[in-house]
């Protein structure tokens, strides 16, 4: 199988670009003329350049686009509406291009054999992990109109999670830049003038001075490093995270990392209780909904002792007792299972702690804002205080000359 991007056109005229993959051209040339596309060309392109260019177009999708096919399609299906022509008439409505030509293409995945899960499936770059996992689960159980309900459910629930995560770093980021950039600008272009005078004049300069001529020169000629930093520190990052190994040493290090854990731990106690929910409401026994957490929840150290929670579960033992062993899972959290657990509302318990989590996240990105401001208006006065001490004894050191 090989990619091919095409460019076709509709009946009304309007351009269609994209990419398929297919046996050959032929093959492409056939689908396109299915869905009444007129071809204007066809050309081979490599694996890796359409992986380039659908990861490029999937992040014009929104979260809330997904949110709403997945609202649309349970609110039809629960009418009696059939999947393909439930899908057809979405089809019809969505105003994203690129989104448009994934549901045409899984809904011709329908047409031509597959289920919806595996349709879905193959546009995992689109479609998170849990919706797949979930439409499977409404296929099992024959209430697929159910499942998109939860899933849509989910996704605005997760949406509500990035919107706080995005409001608890906003504050903290443009701190750490304007600080960043007004420190660079004094020792980059303003320092350097105001100690050329005192050179020229051959005023004896202290510590303090010379450490902020060395400073101002490494700035001048290498600020371009420091612009970079940011982006080599992500890269390092995601570079880590590649390998098993740095990938738990990263994760555990975001669970220590003052400010950072207090969203990080949040989100991902958030995460877990809320999926952990909607599997358990849609049926799913414990064990399996554990494996499929391990498998989304994004954090190593959490994703290990998920998979060990889910062993000892396996062999019966209570979910309460498993999670005590891990220190990432909270007094709180271990009350409320155990309560669960000897009720036998295990779901309602989720709920609460779902909820308690989501609202929490949204008061630590409150309280960031509030915490950070006068850490970094310390840490601005310090900075400034040794550039004033550094120039002060230089100017007394000169009026003292003048004087004399």
């Amino acid at each position: 199988m090989s990619f091919f991007a095409y460019k076709a056109l509709d009946e009304t005229g309007k351009e269609s670009r994209g990419a398929l993959e297919a046996a050959d051209a032929a093959a492409v040339y056939g689908m396109l003329s299915d869905r009444g596309l007129y071809v204007v060309s066809i050309t081979e392109s490599s694996r890796l350049a359409a992986g380039i260019r659908r990861g490029f177009r999937a992040r014009r999708i929104k979260r809330s686009d997904i949110i709403e096919l997945a609202n649309n399609l349970s609110v039809m299906l629960a009418a009696g509406v059939p999947l393909l022509t439930a899908l057809g008439d979405i089809i019809s409505t969505l105003e994203n291009a690129f989104f448009q030509h994934i549901i045409t293409e899984i809904k011709l995945a329908i047409e031509g054999g597959a289920s919806f899960s595996d349709a879905v499936a193959l546009h995992r770059d689109v479609f998170p992990d849990i919706f797949v996992r979930l439409v499977r689960i409404g296929e099992e159980t024959g209430r697929l109109d159910r499942s998109l309900k939860d899933i849509a459910d989910h996704l605005q629930k997760m949406e509500e999670l990035s919107q706080s995560i995005k409001r608890a770093m906003i504050y903290p980021a443009f701190a750490i830049v304007t600080t960043m950039g007004a420190l660079i600008f004094w020792l980059a272009y303003v320092l350097p003038k105001i100690l050329k005078v005192f050179i020229e004049m051959k005023v004896q300069l202290p510590f303090v001075t010379r450490v902020l001529i060395v400073v101002s020169n490494v700035m001048q000629d290498f600020w371009f490093l420091f612009l970079l930093l940011p982006v080599l520190l992500f890269a390092a990052v995601k570079l880590l995270k590649q390998y098993p190994a740095t990938c738990y040493w990263v994760d555990a290090a975001k669970l220590r990392v003052p400010v950072v854990k207090l969203v990080v731990i949040n989100k991902l106690l958030a995460l877990f209780s809320e999926q952990l929910r909607i599997l358990i409401t849609a049926g799913i026994t414990i064990d399996r909904a554990l494996g499929i957490i391990a498998d989304v929840i994004g954090n190593d150290v959490f994703r290990r002792a998920l998979v060990s929670v889910k062993e000892d579960v396996s062999f019966g033992s209570p979910i309460a007792d498993s999670l005590r062993k891990h220190p990432v899972f909270p007094p709180l959290v271990l009350r409320m299972v155990d309560i669960g657990e000897s009720t036998g509302n295990l779901d309602g318990q989720f709920t609460f702690l779902s909820q308690y989590y989501i609202r929490k996240l949204d008061d630590v990105s409150d309280r960031i804002g509030k915490l950070v401001e006068p850490i970094v208006i310390t840490i601005i006065g310090l900075l400034f205080a040794i550039i004033v001490i550094g120039l002060m004894f230089p100017i007394y050191e000169l009026v003292s000359k003048m004087g004399k």
